[in-house]
């Protein structure tokens, strides 16, 4: 997928990771699936993405097992992660806190607590409080500073989100 048919290393399991999820479009897509977004028409919306890169990407992770593709309002299919695709939660977190540390201003950055005690992820997502890294189901997503300003068009709203659920309409 992203990295060619002549790329041949079947023995590496990040090289062969890297095959499925390792282009660009698919980690941010895959990002915005835990984030809450389903629908075609917004991951498509908010990544500014053309529509034969979006499918062709879903496709993939469909094919991977990955993503599911599940009835949606009308005649509309969504997408959600699989079980299989959740566990590359870490691998998401991990890229947000880098970029949090690394890249962005401080109205951008990213924070997630435990949802059982509201507790923030420390840069490994582990929460002091409970002792744990809980699993995505389990994170809430916290608004950005930059949600709440007027002119910002968020991908959700001002509070926080728990990540894998539907966003609200």
């Amino acid at each position: 997928m992203a990295l060619g048919t002549g790329y041949r290393m079947d023995d590496c399991a990040i090289a062969r990771t890297l095959d499925v999820v390792g282009e660009r479009w698919t980690l941010l897509i895959i990002s915005y699936l835990f984030f809450g977004l389903r629908r075609y028409s917004d991951i498509r919306k908010r990544l500014g993405i053309s529509p034969a890169v979006l499918t062709q990407r879903l496709n993939g992770l469909v094919e991977e097992g990955i993503v599911a593709r599940v009835p949606g309002a009308g005649a509309h299919d969504e997408y959600e992660l699989t079980p299989r695709g959740e566990t590359l939660w870490p691998v998401v977190s991990g890229l947000a806190q880098f970029g949090n540390n690394n890249y962005l201003e401080p109205k951008f950055r990213q924070d997630f607590t435990h949802h059982q005690c509201g507790t923030s992820l420390d840069d490994t997502g582990y929460c002091e409080r409970c002792q744990v890294v809980p699993a995505a189901r389990d994170v809430d997503r916290q608004p950005r500073p930059v949600d709440l300003e007027p002119a910002y068009t968020p991908t959700r709203g001002t509070e926080p989100h728990r990540l894998l659920e539907p966003l609200p309409r």
